[in-house]
């Protein structure tokens, strides 16, 4: 059984930085690209960030390039996202995926 669990959200002024980790159990984590997503309120559920399976080729969203990090440590099937120079438009609950699975989320709150 797959399981994803996210954590590492909160709430930042404009500006700041978070760091989300995303532990994946239950299945080969170092044969599957990794995405992070996210969800604002009202808007629909979008990918963000992708990581290969061996971590050296990432895209991100226009959105948040030059801003955030994807990357993965395979050892600890572990995908992280590192946000730096958040923005209000960036808060939202974030989920990492794969094959179909999601995790509970993380909220995200950037706000002055």
């Amino acid at each position: 059984q797959v399981q994803i669990v996210e954590s590492g959200g909160g709430r930042v002024q404009p500006g700041g930085s978070l760091r989300l980790s995303c532990v994946v159990s239950g299945l080969t984590f170092s044969e599957y690209a990794m995405t992070w997503y996210r969800k604002a309120s009202g808007k629909e559920r979008e990918p963000v960030a992708t990581v290969s399976t061996g971590g050296g080729v990432t895209n991100y969203a226009d959105s948040v390039k030059g801003r955030f990090t994807i990357s993965r440590d395979n050892a600890k099937t572990t995908v992280y996202l590192q946000m730096n120079n958040l923005k209000p438009d960036d808060t939202a609950v974030y989920y990492c995926g794969v094959l179909g699975y999601w995790g509970q989320g993380t909220q995200v709150i950037v706000s002055s």
